[in-house]
């Protein structure tokens, strides 16, 4: 049994991961800013009140865990703005979308690294849309830009941690059918969760600091 804590836990995909490793036996820890009635029926144990903008919440988040030892950590909330390039609002959805996905990944795991030891796994799901390299179409600008630097986050964390023997990967689950993409998405979230799960248990140290699909392959930055 291992113990597990992923945010944006009360829908989508992190919904999906709380479930799934609940049931196979883990201690599973939902962290999110409200809770859901699918959430609840989880089991898991929901910590609620987490905007990860928040710096002073964040900063009391490994208070509210305890003290016991986390085996792994799931970065998963994030945020997808519809952006007008010719609203005068289009740079302040980018800053919303970069503090949300690129340096909320980044503090969460800052403050939980006391609950982290020898063997912990950090997860952060990203997306291939942050790949330069895959970027064939434009458009999504701060989905985009805040993907790409939350990958140069996770790698500089593997520099850090390191040392310490705590793993950091970089996760694309797909396309996925959830609220934030509206419904669109080739991939069911019990799907995308499921292979999420079967990577981050085979992933280890050796493989830190690396991009990977869902699926099991390594993609470009």
């Amino acid at each position: 049994m291992q113990r597990i804590a992923i945010t944006g836990a009360n829908r989508g995909i992190g919904l999906e991961l709380v479930d799934q490793l609940q049931k196979r036996g883990d201690e599973v820890i939902g962290i999110c800013r409200r809770t859901s009635a699918e959430l609840e029926r989880t089991g898991a144990r929901v910590v609620a009140g987490i905007d990860v903008r928040d710096t002073a919440a964040v900063a009391d988040l490994a208070g509210r865990l305890g003290t016991d030892r986390l085996d792994m950590l799931i970065n998963n909330a994030a945020i997808l703005d519809e952006e007008d390039f010719k609203s005068p609002a289009w740079v302040d959805s980018i800053r919303r979308q970069f503090d949300v996905n690129a340096l909320g990944p980044l503090c969460v795991t800052r403050a939980l690294l006391p609950l982290l030891g020898a063997g912990a796994k950090v997860g952060i799901v990203s997306s291939r849309v942050g790949s330069l390299a895959d970027n064939s179409s434009g458009g999504h600008y701060g989905y985009r830009m805040s993907k790409a630097a939350v990958n140069m986050a996770g790698v500089n964390l593997a520099h850090e941690l390191k040392d310490r023997q705590i793993g950091v990967f970089l996760l694309h689950p797909g396309y996925v059918r959830t609220g934030m993409t509206r419904g669109g998405g080739g991939k069911e979230a019990a799907a995308a969760a499921g292979e999420l799960v079967a990577l981050m248990d085979r992933l280890t140290l050796a493989e830190t600091g690396t991009f990977w699909h869902a699926e099991g392959y390594a993609l470009p930055w």
